[in-house]
């Protein structure tokens, strides 16, 4: 699944600039395969000869329903609100309860539903139409939630966009990598930049203000100037979403093959950084806000899906090769669990038929590895952690007592780079864009208090 670094809906762009609740909920269905492997891809995905896709459609269908279940997130709990909660009532994310004269949109709900693979483009539109009814039988599904659908040029022409539109999905994000034939072509894809502007202004016209783009950067002999052109002639064609991804070479790809065997030079990661940092300046002068470190939007559209993700909301992964993060209902102590679904389909479809899941790994997350993903992942963003949002998570320390009296985070803030104030903590501009060194100072800063505060357990405790 490509994670678009990676809208709320348009007009809700309040609502993400302050926080997603850990009780805020996003389905992640995948679609695993494709018509072909991209040179510098090694994601879970299948290039079948065929595909049973009714089979695959039900056991989509089943796991739904059952992951559904089993983290809570369903229409019952909405019942409380009308007879009360009684001791046991509460939100199963971050258990605590709920107060009676809570609005049903106070209750777990899933905020968003996100087909990705593989090219889910492929799938039919019946089969998205599916998914989606399973989940609004079971789960409260507001109407305005975001449904999105990852689509590949070559697969997406604008009768079969308006079939996905008639479906239930609101948001398409194309990806389209370059404008530029040649880099299409050493990337593998399966499109020309002529089809890539047609699908775009197509799905921009039936989808207007929901449609993301994305662009790499940093291929191998590609210099700064011709990206930026590119970069400035999508400009002309997009919406109000676009995502930057620097190229990673992938050991087992085609592309890390040819570069190994030296076919391709090596991509040059100044470079790269100099396309990045040119780039989001490129972007903020034409009125986009990058709200995360490779996603950038204007008009309010950021992604719900996004935001749920880097806020540490909790997420279903749906399908082959899926990863989640889940409480799961009636768990005996109040671990989030990360779940990862059996990778291959055909033994996937058989576990979900004989268990109703293909859950083939289910790690427990502790308290201190929780907030080390709530630290990495808030900090991506713009916003960072409110100081409301990092107590959600129950720490025995706040953002002050970890960081505020610390030298080498003094540092990072005399020199710009960090904002630790009433708001909480966040990234500066240029804190954003060097954000895995700052990690290196804030991960064992936050692992020293945790160990300082937290008692070790007795032995053979």
């Amino acid at each position: 699944m490509r994670m678009e670094m990676f809208a709320m809906n348009p007009g809700s762009a309040q609502g993400a600039q302050s926080h997603a609740s850990p009780c805020t909920y996003t389905l992640c269905p995948q679609w695993p395969y494709c018509e072909k492997r991209c040179s510098y891809c090694n994601f879970n995905k299948y290039i079948p000869r065929g595909v049973e896709e009714a089979a695959m459609r039900n056991c989509l269908v089943t796991e739904v329903r059952t992951l559904l279940r089993l983290s809570g997130v369903q229409r019952s709990v909405l019942g409380t609100v009308a007879g009360g909660l009684g001791e046991e009532d509460g939100c199963r994310a971050c258990h605590r309860p709920l107060p009676v004269s809570s609005s049903p949109s106070s209750f777990p709900r899933v905020e968003s539903v996100f087909f990705g693979g593989g090219t889910p483009s492929l799938a039919s539109p019946h089969t998205v139409a599916a998914v989606l009814e399973a989940v609004a039988q079971i789960a409260h599904l507001p109407a305005d939630s975001e449904v999105t659908l990852e689509a590949n040029p070559t697969s997406s022409p604008a009768s079969r966009l308006a079939e996905f539109g008639a479906a239930g999905v609101n948001r398409l994000s194309i990806g389209l990598q370059s404008l530029d034939d040649t880099e299409l072509q050493l990337l593998g894809r399966t499109h020309s930049t002529s089809s890539a502007l047609r699908t775009l202004a197509e799905a921009r016209r039936l989808f207007p203000g929901r449609v993301s783009v994305d662009l790499m950067l940093g291929l191998p002999a590609q210099q700064v100037g011709p990206w930026l052109r590119q970069l400035q002639e999508l400009l002309h064609h997009c919406d109000d979403h676009l995502s930057l991804y620097q190229l990673s070479l992938e050991r087992g790809t085609a592309l890390f093959a040819q570069v190994q065997r030296g076919v391709l030079p090596a991509p040059d990661p100044e470079l790269a950084a100099e396309m990045y940092q040119e780039g989001r300046a490129l972007l903020r002068e034409a009125g986009f806000r990058q709200y995360e470190v490779s996603n950038f939007a204007r008009n309010g559209a950021l992604s719900t899906h996004n935001w749920t993700y880097w806020q540490c909301g909790q997420y279903l992964g749906i399908g082959p090769g899926a990863h989640g993060r889940f409480t799961l209902q009636g768990a005996g102590g109040h671990a989030r669990e990360a779940r990862i679904q059996t990778l291959e389909p055909d033994n996937w479809m058989k576990e979900v038929m004989l268990f109703g899941h293909g859950t083939r790994k289910r790690v427990p997350l502790g308290k201190l590895e929780l907030l080390e993903e709530v630290l990495a992942m808030g900090l991506r963003t713009d916003v960072g952690l409110t100081h409301q949002h990092w107590q959600q998570f129950e720490p025995p320390l706040t953002l002050w007592d970890i960081f505020g009296a610390n030298k080498e985070v003094k540092e990072l803030l005399e020199q710009d780079l960090l904002l630790l104030d009433h708001r909480g903590l966040r990234c500066s501009w240029q804190g954003l864009a060097v954000l895995d060194s700052l990690l290196l100072t804030l991960l064992p800063r936050l692992q020293e208090a945790w160990h300082q505060t937290t008692p070790s357990p007795a032995p053979g405790g």
